[in-house]
């Protein structure tokens, strides 16, 4: 699992995903910020104990985010991260 590459001046910092309201749902932000390919990867990983965020496991993919809150995938190829930006 790997972070989309930001194209040049696109984000201020590489792993900081812009999101155009106040929150986001765990599964959505998981999809924006590639750490899960669709929605069908982004349930397994959350029901499976596989992310967390700010430290520690979430298991609700309906879970809000706000700006600010660090998501952490971890795989079997170690872990990918992201904050809400």
């Amino acid at each position: 699992m790997k972070i989309r590459d930001p194209q040049p001046g696109a984000l201020p910092d590489p792993d900081r995903v812009p999101i155009r309201d106040e929150s986001i749902r765990l599964g959505q932000f998981l999809k924006l910020a590639s750490l899960a390919e669709d929605g069908v990867q982004a349930r397994e990983l959350v029901t499976g104990g596989d992310v967390l965020v700010n430290g520690l496991t979430e298991t609700r993919r309906g879970r809000q985010l706000a700006r600010g809150d660090r998501v952490t995938v971890q795989g079997p190829d170690g872990e990918a991260s992201a904050v809400v930006g």
